[in-house]
């Protein structure tokens, strides 16, 4: 088996696939084709949060054929998994939603989606601001390799996932060249002030070998999404203080001070997506009656 399990996952999609008739139309039959045939066009960090929810809804939906899931079911669904995880729940659903959809272009079925009509869970979005003292007290507490990971996300704005798999070849023509995982963004981040200090230290550090990723540890080895969550947690607790990694985009959108560069920065869209991120941590300034 692959040790990545969304890779082992489909590996496995393609052994079982001829092992069940298509002809009984069932829920694990269609999952294991959109595996299959889906899984591979969507990104790494996608396909390992599919891989999470699909092994959820399988619990259910295994033995059901496609054209007997109702939106009764789905509603049960949501309300049981809506008792420890309504964030969750609410992704799972859009994955049926998804691979019901397909089910109906492939021929499985031609019912309405049973996805429609049933109501998600209300989300709140993180609206956590990291202070200049909480980030430096966190620093005081981690790791090397954490604080090269935090460094880098603050002075690029990357996601953690795009951090980790910067490489010494992106840097080219005075600039770290970043693809983004989610959105296929391609942006350049300037190495000058801070973050050409810190590229710099991070190269200078005494090592007894060395890869081709700039955030790896002593032995040449890069650092991996599990082992930045435990060290991070570990310097996090250490230091008292409760933000999450992801939550230092967020910082470095809102410490630019302009909306302009924050949007180029995070790789948005749209100027209203960057003001409505930074304005949650913020608030909006307002001036006084009189």
């Amino acid at each position: 088996m692959s040790s990545d399990r969304a890779e082992a996952l489909r590996l496995w999609a393609q052994r079982e696939c001829v092992r069940e008739d298509d002809s009984t139309k069932l829920f694990s039959v269609v999952a294991r084709r959109y595996v299959r045939e889906i899984f591979p066009t969507k990104s790494v960090q996608t396909r390992k949060d599919n891989d999470k929810e699909l092994a959820n809804l399988l619990k259910l939906f295994t033995q059901m054929p496609i054209d007997a899931i109702a939106p009764m079911h789905v509603r049960e669904y949501m309300d049981i998994r809506g008792q420890t995880a309504k964030v969750r729940a609410n992704r799972e659903k859009a994955l049926l939603s998804h691979i019901f959809n397909k089910a109906r272009e492939w021929g499985y079925t031609a019912l309405q989606n049973p996805c429609q009509g049933v109501k998600g869970f209300k989300e709140t979005g993180r609206s956590r601001y990291i202070t200049d003292a909480e980030f430096d007290q966190v620093k005081a507490q981690a790791h090397f390799t954490v604080i090269d990971a935090m460094d880098l996300a603050l002075l690029t704005g990357q996601r953690p996932a795009d951090v980790l798999k910067l490489k010494r070849t992106d840097i080219r023509d005075g600039a770290l060249w970043i693809v983004q995982n989610k959105t296929g963004q391609r942006l350049g981040v300037e190495i000058t002030g801070e973050q050409a200090a810190v590229i710099a230290r991070i190269n200078e550090r005494p090592r007894q070998a060395i890869s081709a990723y700039l955030i790896q540890d002593e032995n040449g080895q890069p650092l991996t999404q599990c082992a930045l969550r435990s060290r991070f947690d570990k310097a996090r607790t250490l230091a008292k203080v409760d933000f999450q990694f992801r939550d230092i985009r967020a910082k470095a959108a809102t410490d630019t001070g302009d909306l302009a560069h924050s949007q180029m920065l995070l790789g948005h869209k749209n100027c209203e997506m960057t003001e409505h991120y930074v304005k949650t941590r913020t608030g909006a300034r307002v001036k006084p009656l009189r």
